[in-house]
């Protein structure tokens, strides 16, 4: 293995900006939720970053990355075992092994965060802190491994997912339906109104997370090369596109484009070339965006037509765009754009080769990922529910006073103490 320090640059500064994601997911969640639970939403994104940070070193690094079988890995790699030196199973590295593990840390930390826009406003904090380490543990690694390890058994068969479109998005779109399934509606959803306190504070989430998407997919080529400029490229014309897309639609539904509709479009679009972002180019990731986001639009009204409430459309987006993003993959996935497609269930995708294999592969991969995501997180809810002394959702009294005050004695505005 030998080591490139301008690659070893580009995965280093990939991982930082990954991990700003994720204060970034924070305060675009934290905009849309109502004032008395602002603080509550920040807190439940801040905390993934320690508790995700400390099992990926205890073992989920090893579980997900390291030899072991189809489904799962090993604990080769297990409390830090010679991580520094030791390439994952498979991955040929120009990077230190351990630039490699901090990058996919960073994936692992925001993924259950995603989660926490689906729950917002009504989940015990108490609850949350042992969801969290749960999901990662039992839904997180193994679907990581299945499809981002050449041990697992997607990779195997052909699955193709540049970023994480079904690591990441579907697997915590699904849960986020999973969990809102079970812990309930907000009280007064839908009659009564629960608009976002501050949106300027979404937009400059917003934009925290589009910066920071170019290190989650151009990060993703792990080399500072061709792949990872054609990455970055088709990140930024994909969620043009789609914040285009998701305006027009809200134009013509409602006679209205709004802020939260341009922030909510920008990230359907990066959620959706996520899967796709090395495999495909030229006008591709624009017709990807222009897609999502108009079918993006109009998924976040389905939980008022199906009745479950996703309080910051989290299935809306991410499910469906990363739905969107994975299958695309099969229809513009191009070998002039990464040798890498070739040698893809029918050498490529179907605008390319007119078949349909890889297409049916990352259909595969996508009802795998939505089955396992679902049903365990389903069960984790359930048991936590049980055996939590006070259950996993809050009280009418808490909710009523609002999360911030219930579960952390703090204000996030005290602008009538000046």
């Amino acid at each position: 293995m030998e080591i490139n320090s301008g690659d070893t640059a580009w995965v280093l500064v990939s991982a930082a900006l990954v991990m700003f994601m994720t204060p970034g997911l924070a305060l675009f969640y934290g905009g849309m939720v109502r004032t008395k639970n602002v603080l509550a939403m920040l807190m439940q994104n801040f905390v993934c970053l320690g508790i995700v940070s400390l099992l990926w070193a205890v073992a989920l690094y090893s579980l997900a990355f390291s030899g072991g079988n189809d489904l799962i890995g090993s604990f080769d790699l297990a409390w830090m075992h010679d991580t520094l030196k030791t390439a994952p199973t498979g991955i040929s590295l120009s990077v230190p092994p351990f630039a490699f593990m901090a990058f996919q840390l960073m994936f692992a930390i925001i993924t259950p965060a995603l989660i926490s826009g689906a729950i917002a406003d009504r989940m015990r904090f108490s609850a949350w802190m042992w969801f969290v380490p749960l999901w990662v543990i039992f839904v997180y690694t193994p679907v990581a491994h299945w499809v981002f390890s050449p041990e697992g058994w997607l990779f195997k068969r052909g699955a193709l997912d540049f970023a994480g479109g079904t690591v990441v998005h579907i697997n915590a779109g699904i849960a986020a339906l999973a969990a809102v399934l079970i812990l309930g509606k907000r009280r007064g959803w839908p009659t009564h109104p629960m608009v976002p306190h501050n949106l300027p504070l979404t937009l400059i989430g917003a934009g925290i997370l589009w910066l920071g998407w170019f290190g989650f997919n151009a990060g993703s080529a792990l080399s500072g090369s061709e792949l990872a400029a054609t990455a970055l490229v088709n990140t930024q014309l994909a969620a043009g596109a789609a914040m285009l897309s998701w305006l027009l639609v809200e134009r013509l539904r409602t006679g209205h484009a709004t802020t939260l509709g341009a922030a909510s479009g920008l990230v359907a679009g990066l959620v959706a070339i996520t899967p796709c972002a090395g495999f495909v180019g030229g006008m591709s990731p624009i017709y990807i965006g222009l897609i999502a986001g108009a079918i993006c639009a109009f998924a976040v009204s389905l939980k008022f037509k199906l009745g479950y409430d996703d309080s910051l459309d989290v299935v809306g987006v991410h499910l469906v765009g990363g739905l969107v993003g994975s299958l695309l993959v099969g229809v513009f996935a191009d070998a002039a754009f990464n040798e890498g497609v070739a040698g893809a269930p029918g050498g490529g995708g179907l605008i390319e080769t007119g078949k349909l294999d890889l297409l049916g592969e990352q259909a595969l991969a996508v009802v795998a990922t939505m089955a396992w995501s679902f049903v365990i997180t389903a069960v984790i809810m359930l048991v936590l529910k049980v055996v939590l002394p006070k259950g996993i959702r809050s009280t009418e009294e808490e909710e009523e006073t609002g999360l911030d005050q219930s579960y952390h004695s703090e204000s996030g505005y005290s602008l009538d103490r000046v």
